[in-house]
């Protein structure tokens, strides 16, 4: 990736009565703008997404999201829905007085992405959109319920399993969700603690023993909240109807778009099947199926074809 770069320019935006969110400018001044679109939900952005972008050609714009991150208030769920986060995108660009930028954003990303494309389809000069997942039901049952990642990852999906009562397994997330969300300080640290190591343990190709271990630390799964923020959306199923993105009439609206998707092949988080089908639907799209990779951005095959894929596009 490239090397680490600074922000030039850092600030936060009032994006409703009570939050506000950390946005930054870094690269090129008068390059050509490209805004990131982080994971999670809740994840935040990191130094490293600057990276992906050649900072003498992009103007690279990162935020966090409601509640994630540095934006006020930490953890809130409050007003915290993929609309709410789409009408945020198009206030900041307004803000920063951008015509037309690039959208960039990996799994959670890729929602917020084509759903914000789909809704303001004359505001992307283009998509690149990596670990494809829609919030279709089969989708997120291949996440959090037994027969899809379970199968690759069958100890993971035991000790995530362990926290939930027998009786209570046929909606993983409704289960976690409410102890996530108890009053029983205890109950919530270990359910937090057991959704943050699952989703560490089946993210890469190759397990990462140290980001595992962070999971085990109850003050990180806590703190980060990032687990309260994930399971609200998908409690709610992301807070877009069955089947949304992949509609025709809402396809048609970003079928002039220049797009590239990316999907690790062995991606057990978000399988490359959607990804698949979203190229069918759009047979513009280019679709680069990594070999040697899992859900991860940061692995290395993935990292370079999406390192490829900003260059491609940046003078579009």
């Amino acid at each position: 990736m490239y090397p680490p770069i600074e922000p030039y320019l850092s600030g936060r935006l009032q994006v409703s009565e009570i939050h506000d969110l950390y946005y930054e400018i870094s690269g090129n001044k008068n390059g050509s703008p490209v805004v990131f679109l982080h994971g999670g939900p809740g994840s935040g952005c990191r130094e490293s997404d600057r990276s992906y972008f050649n900072p003498e050609k992009y103007k690279i714009i990162l935020f966090d999201q409601r509640g994630s991150g540095r934006s006020n208030p930490i953890g809130s769920l409050q007003d915290n829905t993929t609309w709410d986060l789409v009408a945020d995108i198009e206030k900041l660009r307004v803000e920063l007085g951008v015509e037309k930028w690039h959208v960039f954003g990996g799994s959670w990303g890729s929602t917020l992405s084509l759903v914000y494309a789909q809704t303001h389809p004359d505001r992307v000069r283009s998509l690149v959109v990596r670990g494809i997942i829609t919030f279709r039901q089969s989708e997120r049952r291949w996440i959090h319920q037994e027969g899809g990642t379970s199968n690759l990852f069958p100890e993971a999906w035991d000790e995530f399993v362990s926290v939930i009562p027998v009786e209570e397994r046929g909606d993983m997330v409704k289960a976690y969700h409410k102890r996530i969300h108890s009053e029983d300080e205890g109950e919530r640290k270990a359910a937090a603690r057991a959704w943050a190591k699952y989703e560490m343990a089946t993210t890469k190709l190759r397990p990462d023993p140290e980001a595992i271990e962070l999971a085990l630390n109850n003050d990180f799964a806590s703190s980060s909240l990032k687990v309260k923020i994930e399971s609200h959306f998908f409690v709610n199923a992301g807070f877009i109807k069955e089947g949304q993105i992949f509609a025709k009439e809402n396809l048609e609206k970003i079928r002039h778009i220049p797009m590239i998707i990316v999907n690790g092949r062995y991606d057990a988080v978000c399988p490359p099947s959607t990804a698949y089908e979203l190229k069918k639907e759009l047979p513009h799209a280019e679709l680069h199926i990594v070999p040697d990779a899992g859900h991860s951005g940061r692995e290395e095959g993935t990292a370079e074809v999406l390192m490829q894929a900003a260059e491609k596009v940046v003078d579009l």
